[in-house]
């Protein structure tokens, strides 16, 4: 067995469920059908960029990690196995968040109305900041916000990269190219560049992210929220991003917050800051945070 290959974390049990392939729109996803059905089931969201169904970065998948573990009865869970559908980003670049997920979550929501009573959304970061709009798109009956930030997304960018260029000097340029092109947004319009801007994202899905508060989005939905977030992630942060969701929801009558002081962004637990080459090592996510999950959506 190769060391770079995933292998399955110890909270799963492969023999409690069945997993198979299936189309979601125009991508390809899967679907996990536990043998003992609780009757719950949750669609994955990954986050921003070109992340595949399992959210695969280097020889990790955390959201396989999830969908695997919480398919099994889980310690503290209370309930039977747990259905879930994760899909694959569409190819090419979408013009706008919305364009990118909303879709394919909403056909993954409708799909697992087949085999489950009770639908949730659960997004990892980007898929946590759209989580509310796919709620706003069909009917779910809660949501689970893993890492899900809440700066504006240029900001968050001019941060992460002053952070990495702390922990080694080979990412100056790229914090200054970064600098450069936030600054470029001041007279940003549907007409600049994507060259010009961060990420070569265009210019319409900028435009989209500027006029999008997520928290703001999520208080008026009335559904219950599990958000949670890594004490060790340098990319969405407990002072830059939940201080914002505590900040909007402190007056929602549902919202469990939790914080994994040892995890990363990916909810890798570790020690010491947080980079880039924690996640291209073997990990998997937090068996806390997967119970913590489970218990969650027992108690709905």
């Amino acid at each position: 067995m190769r060391t770079d290959e995933w292998t399955p974390p110890s909270y799963a049990d492969p023999d409690a469920f069945e997993e198979r392939d299936v189309a979601v729109g125009s991508v390809g996803g899967t679907l996990v059908v536990p043998r003992s059905a609780s009757g719950v089931g949750v669609v994955l969201l990954s986050g921003g960029g070109p992340f595949d169904r399992d959210g695969t970065a280097g020889p990790n998948k955390p959201l396989k990690d999830l969908a695997w573990g919480l398919a099994g009865s889980l310690p503290g869970g209370g309930l039977g196995g747990v259905a879930s559908v994760r899909f694959d980003k569409p190819s090419g670049q979408a013009a706008t968040m919305t364009d990118e997920y909303v879709p394919f979550a909403v056909e993954a929501v409708r799909r697992l109305r087949d085999v489950a009573e009770r639908v949730f959304v659960v997004g990892h970061s980007m898929g946590g900041k759209v989580a509310p709009r796919v709620a706003r798109a069909v009917p779910v009956d809660g949501l689970v916000l893993l890492a899900a930030d809440a700066e504006p997304m240029h900001r968050a960018a001019v941060r992460v990269s002053r952070h990495l260029a702390s922990l080694d000097p080979a990412y100056a340029d790229f914090a200054a190219q970064i600098e450069r092109q936030v600054a470029a947004m001041d007279a940003l319009t549907a007409d600049t560049p994507s060259a010009d801007l961060p990420f070569g994202l265009p210019a319409s899905y900028w435009l989209d992210l500027l006029g999008y508060d997520p928290v703001a989005a999520a208080g008026p939905l009335g559904l219950p929220l599990f958000i949670a977030q890594g004490g060790r992630d340098y990319q969405v942060t407990v002072a830059d991003d939940l201080s914002r969701w505590r900040a909007g929801l402190a007056g929602s009558p549902d919202v469990t917050f939790r914080v994994y002081e040892a995890d990363d962004h990916m909810f890798f637990p570790g020690s010491g800051p947080s980079g880039p080459a924690d996640y291209l090592r073997p990990q998997h996510v937090d068996p806390d945070l997967v119970a913590d999950i489970a218990a969650w959506l027992s108690a709905r």
